[in-house]
């Protein structure tokens, strides 16, 4: 009970329940979209849908500043592929909350002249720029944990055993791809920080490219990969030691 308190009493936890439910909510107003016994529980998912997405804009008020400051602490990095990357994706990121901010604003008529539609795209174009850096930092942390992994004593004489070849040709019976394939799982298997940050990138990602048209798919496939992202989301805030640093 202590840490279900603990985790509602930060924003961000209180961010990912809304955000869990807005999607959650999404899947299943899309599955039950045919079913004319559902028309008044389809409304009231709707209706609530449309809440947690108001009350989620709300939270995020102040988040802008959070992120620049957060790309302030990732210019200093010395790696600079990691420098690169965080600090571009926090910055849009960054960009991102301000256009949710307008739209906020303009959804509560503190602003008239802001057009809806675009400082959407806008917020959207923001949100995929950000995601897309995030998983570049990925696959830059898993190529290294790869290289790292291959080295490993322990790992060559497991990789000799799921091949079954003795070691002297493992190596040359092996085909590249099942060795790569191998590699890359054992390293996401020893390493889930990084399966569970890449997962949830790739997840998010959906979002973006359905809203910008680059890559159309539908409210469902939208609604299961925010569901899937938003859990993943609270796991790593409920167990820091499985959130991705930096």
């Amino acid at each position: 009970m202590d840490a279900v308190v603990k985790f509602t009493n930060q924003s961000q936890g209180r961010d990912r329940i809304f955000r869990a439910t807005q999607y959650a909510c999404a899947l299943s107003i899309y599955l039950l979209r045919n079913n004319s016994e559902r028309k008044e529980l389809v409304a009231k998912l709707k209706q609530l849908e449309t809440n947690m997405s108001s009350g989620r804009k709300l939270l995020r008020l102040g988040n802008a500043a959070h992120s620049i400051m957060a790309a302030k602490q990732t210019m200093q990095f010395s790696d600079r592929v990691l420098c690169l990357c965080l600090t571009v994706a926090n910055f849009n990121r960054a960009l991102y909350f301000v256009c949710d901010n307008l739209l906020w604003a303009r959804s509560v008529g503190l602003l008239r002249a802001i057009d809806k539609e675009r400082w959407s795209l806008n917020a959207s174009r923001c949100y995929f720029y950000s995601l897309a850096m995030n998983l570049v930092r990925d696959a830059y942390v898993v190529l290294q944990l790869m290289v790292k992994k291959r080295k490993d004593e322990e790992f060559k004489q497991k990789m000799r055993r799921h091949v079954g070849e003795s070691p002297d040709v493992a190596e040359a019976v092996i085909p590249e791809l099942d060795a790569f394939v191998f590699l890359l799982l054992e390293t996401l298997r020893s390493n889930p920080a990084v399966a569970l940050d890449t997962l949830k990138n790739i997840c998010d990602l959906f979002i973006p490219l359905d809203r910008l048209g680059i890559y159309r798919t539908n409210a469902g496939v939208v609604g299961f990969c925010g569901l899937i992202s938003s859990l993943l989301g609270i796991v790593t805030l409920a167990c820091p030691a499985l959130k991705l640093k930096p």
